[in-house]
Order: C-alpha cells, then sequence, then structure tokens
C-alpha cells in the first residue's frame, strides 16, 4: 500500500500527539520549563558563590542534560554573549562552556552562569504550541545578587518527548536592539 504525503503526514501527527499518554505539549509546560532553567542559572550561580567552581560545574553539566535535547537530537542554542568562532552551538560541551567556561576549546567563554544570578523573571510576548512542539518570544530579566540587572530578547523551542520531558530544541537570545 503506498502512502500519499497528506495519509503520511496524518499518522506522523496521530503520533505525536499521542505521545506522552496523548498529552500535547501545553501553555503551562513550557511556563514550567522557563521557570525549571532559571531556576538552574540560579542554582549555578549560588553554588559557584557559596561552594564553587566544582559544584556549579557539576550543575550546569545536569542542567544542559536535562533540559536541553542533546541526548535525543540537535539544540539550536545561540547564546547572547557568544562570539565568533563559536557564537551558535549545537553540542553539549559548548552549551556547558557558555554556561560555566574553562573549555580549552571555547576560550571566550568566561561562564554566563557564573555572573552571580540570583532572579530569573520571563515575561512572554507569545507562546505557539502545536502537538508536542511549542515556541516562546519574549523578555528574560536576569537580576544579579546586588540588584542589578540585564533583559535579553529570548526565543525558545521545545519539545515533549515520549517520556513526557519537555526539553529546549531551540534558544536564541540576544541583547534588544538600541538606537
Amino acid at each position: 500500500m503506498k502512502l500519499t504525503a497528506t495519509a503520511l503526514l496524518a499518522i506522523v501527527l496521530a503520533t505525536t500527539s499521542a505521545l506522552a499518554g496523548g498529552q500535547g505539549l501545553t501553555e503551562a509546560d513550557i511556563k514550567a520549563a522557563q521557570q525549571a532553567w532559571g531556576d538552574a542559572l540560579v542554582a549555578i550561580a549560588v553554588a559557584y558563590d557559596t561552594e564553587g567552581e566544582e559544584k556549579a560545574r557539576a550543575l550546569a553539566i545536569e542542567a544542559v542534560e536535562r533540559y536541553y535535547n542533546h541526548g535525543n537530537g540537535k539544540v539550536l542554542f545561540k547564546p547572547t554573549l557568544a562570539s565568533d568562532p563559536h557564537r551558535f552551538r549545537t553540542t553539549r560541551e559548548g552549551a556547558i562552556a557558555y554556561f560555566v567556561g574553562g573549555d580549552p576549546d571555547f576560550p571566550q567563554d568566561e561562564g554566563f552562569a557564573l555572573k552571580g544570578w540570583r532572579e530569573v523573571d520571563v515575561t512572554n510576548a507569545a507562546i505557539f504550541v502545536d502537538g508536542n512542539i511549542g515556541m516562546s518570544m519574549g523578555d528574560v530579566t536576569i537580576t544579579d545578587a546586588d540588584g542589578n540587572s540585564v533583559s535579553v530578547d529570548k526565543t525558545w523551542g521545545f519539545q515533549k518527548t515520549e517520556s513526557g520531558d519537555v526539553v529546549i530544541v531551540l534558544h536564541h537570545s540576544s541583547l534588544p536592539f538600541t538606537k
């Protein structure tokens, strides 16, 4: 039996919507994943300040493995303060280096997560969900221990896996344009 493209697409869509017990990705899932990402960033910063670099690195590895899709496929990651030749990070090692530095293959990285962060606030401009894939776009404001904050434009893509985990498949961050 030959399947038409429409029939094949219908099968794929039915299969993906059946993942995780028939529960597709929701806006609440995306907001929870954003909160978890922010909490992990703060935990890495606090660990660095109170327990040192080794503990911060261990937490960063755990966060990248838990919240990013490196184990199941590609991740499209464009960090805020990354420059050539490593503006785009598609590997687990590139993501960890961005967050905690210390990797000779990424010598420009000083560890974004080591900057004393104490609070992360996500304000979504919009969230789009289709089956087990979703995207969000908005502002993320990160505040350090001294009360200084920086806001970045953030676009995330999320996927709900067969096991029901919500993972990041796209993470693009940039400083807002100023004239």
